[in-house]
């Protein structure tokens, strides 16, 4: 059906609709109160004088909507979908996948605390997302100096004989040797939840109540250890600013808005400024990177923060202060927030006193962040600019080279052979097209023959595909290998480029630039030259070399290990009584590791397809013996 014939269908009721391209996939998530009202007004003449709604609904083929029960039941799945499709028309946390976190195991019985980049709905707290990983870190190794809670990585601790070298030095306090109480051990999980939630005054008073209990009850040594634990949680109280006199917790949040740093960009990007505000001190600050906000209402970008960044957010306060927010918004915002919180949320807009001021205030720092953020984009795209220059000038490239294209071997004596093609444009990195090849011809230890086999295998995809999509048989978007480097980098002296060069004439690529670069003495052999090319050490072009042939290297290893990881597993999994070939495959389909199989839990096991409680015990304790984990060393 015509998208035009849809309007006719739509319902008057709450809900979530989306536009779909002509290839099918999702380019905008939108919620609304009416579906039939919001998704008409896209066909009428006020949105076709939006340039960025013109552009949408060009592309637009087809729509589809969810009915809700409610307009928070619609925001909620409205974020939802747009973090997963991560839509070309909707505002989104730039990369919110991969921002750190710092999660509490509450669901095991002495719960660990660690970083991690995954949220899953597994009873766990998560707090978070951080935008700088040095503060996430420093923040953990504040944490274990003041709470000694466990850092090994089983999820229930196997039981020793004797503690391990952490207990030692009052880094844990020994659960797996039963050195500690499970209610002894949640008294000091409660101590991290007080700090990471801001409640550094109550877990002060805490303290210091155990503290002077200890040592009326004489038991000094914990008393010092419980001192000492004050007076680290103090320290970090006296750095917080104080902002109001007041004990309230809220979230302060401001917005500033650039115009894509000067660097041609028509999408501009907008720099969003969180205060933490616990207790009436300022605890700290978050930023985060939106784009494609042009055109886009100041309310409205804000709007569309403020629904990400809460459906992932642990803590809810029982106030946030925006500087901005679409008026329509706020009464669904605050219904979602408060069912969330479990206790009611305001959401506001300070138009005078202090807490306008404290707004004022956030927005500047935004400002701030904003303006470092493009100045340093514009100091390190000079920098590649210059170093693309050099790099062309040594190598006698007629250009820089837009995209350059390098090409490493890996493998231990023949074994698990396979290759890597890592990708830069501009001089920085492009990771969605990085590529990796299983060794299929090649027997032993030949990196010269595998290298000839990953360059023709490469440049014959590349040609057979670039046929396809200038026939129409193939979109550019599916295609994979069509796109062709300005210069092809291969990890080695001159066999490898010997192999390289050989395999790319017989694909009809020999005009394509190549070059090898060598390790140790990090010398660059050229075509036709007898002689390397010895760049300045230190140099531009040379360490923009280095991190193309490191960023292959890495590639190449990481698929290595993940191929040999499997292999050794299996043959693990082999010595294992009952289990057979299919048991084998549903292990290594769910976990993949060592390490994931020796953290899973026996009812987990036991859940499997083909697993039954006899084999899952088998599997479990047979993970836990230390014989075999000396066995996973040795490989």
């Amino acid at each position: 059906m015509l998208l035009r014939e849809k309007l006719g269908q739509l319902p008057e009721g709450p809900g979530v609709y989306l536009f779909r391209d002509a290839g099918g996939s999702i380019i905008y998530v939108g919620k609304a109160v009416s579906l039939k009202h919001r998704v008409r007004s896209y066909f009428g003449a006020a949105a076709a004088r939006d340039p960025k709604v013109r552009a949408m609904m060009e592309r637009a083929r087809d729509l589809e909507y969810i009915s809700t029960d409610s307009e928070v039941e619609a925001l909620i799945l409205e974020a939802n979908l747009i973090k997963e499709h991560r839509p070309r028309y909707n505002v989104f946390l730039k990369d919110d996948k991969s921002y750190p976190y710092l999660k509490v195991t509450l669901n095991e019985e002495f719960p660990r605390v660690f970083i991690t980049r995954r949220v899953m709905k597994d009873g766990a707290r998560y707090f978070g997302p951080y935008t700088q990983a040095g503060a996430v870190h420093e923040t953990l190794r504040l944490l274990k100096r003041i709470f000694p809670l466990r850092s090994c990585k089983q999820k229930t601790p196997a039981p020793r004989s004797r503690p391990c070298l952490n207990y030692h030095i009052k880094r844990c306090l020994g659960p797996c040797c039963g050195l500690v109480t499970p209610a002894e051990y949640r008294r000091a999980v409660d101590g991290v939840l007080l700090f990471l939630e801001g409640k550094q005054e109550e877990l002060v008073h805490d303290l210091r109540a155990r503290m002077e209990q200890a040592a009326a009850d004489l038991a000094f040594e914990r008393a010092a250890e419980l001192r000492d634990q004050l007076q680290a949680v103090e320290k970090v109280i006296e750095k917080q600013k104080i902002t109001s006199a007041g004990r309230e917790d809220r979230d302060v949040v401001a917005m500033a808005r650039g115009d894509g740093g000067g660097d041609g960009k028509a999408e501009a990007e907008a720099c969003v400024m969180i205060f933490f505000v616990r207790g009436g001190k300022l605890i700290g600050r978050e930023h985060f990177i939106l784009d494609d906000t042009a055109g886009m209402e100041r309310a409205g970008v804000l709007t569309a923060f403020l629904k990400q960044y809460y459906l992932q957010a642990e803590f809810i306060p029982r106030e946030v202060l925006v500087e901005d927010v679409l008026p329509a918004e706020i009464e669904v915002l605050e219904r979602w927030l408060t069912e969330k919180r479990g206790a009611r949320v305001h959401v506001t807009r300070p138009r005078r006193g202090e807490k306008k001021k404290l707004v004022d205030l956030v927005a500047r720092n935004a400002l701030l962040v904003l303006e470092e953020v493009r100045a340093g984009r514009r100091a390190r795209r000079e920098d590649l600019r210059r170093a693309l220059e050099q790099l062309a000038g040594a190598l006698g490239l007629p250009a820089a080279p837009y995209r350059m294209e390098c090409f490493d071997i890996s493998n231990i004596q023949g074994a698990e052979m396979v290759a890597s093609m890592a990708v830069f444009e501009e001089g920085k990195p492009v990771p969605q097209q990085y590529r990796r090849f299983k060794i299929k011809t090649v027997a032993g230890p030949d990196d010269f023959a595998s290298m000839r086999e990953v360059l023709g295998r490469r440049f014959a995809r590349g040609r057979q595909e670039r046929e396809l999509v200038n026939t129409g048989q193939l979109s550019s978007r599916q295609a994979k290998f069509h796109r062709l480097p300005d210069l092809v980098v291969v990890d080695g002296g001159k066999g490898q480029l010997s192999s390289a060069m050989e395999a790319m004439r017989e694909q009809g690529f020999g005009h394509i630039p190549v070059c090898g670069l060598a390790k140790e003495e990090e010398l660059v052999y050229l075509p036709g030259r007898p002689d390397p090319v010895r760049l300045p050490e230190g140099s531009p072009a040379l360490r923009l070399l280095q991190r193309l042939r490191d960023e292959a290297h890495r590639f190449a290893v990481t698929y290595h290990r993940q191929l040999r990881g499997k292999r050794n597993l299996k043959s693990m999994l082999e010595e294992i009584e009952g289990i057979g070939a299919v048991r084998r495959r549903e292990l290594l389909r769910a976990y993949g590791s060592v390490e994931k199989i020796r953290q899973a839990g026996l009812e987990e096991l036991a859940s499997l397809p083909g697993m039954n409680r006899r084999a899952a015990r088998a599997v479990y304790e047979f993970f836990r013996d230390e014989s075999h984990t000396d066995t996973e060393v040795s490989h």
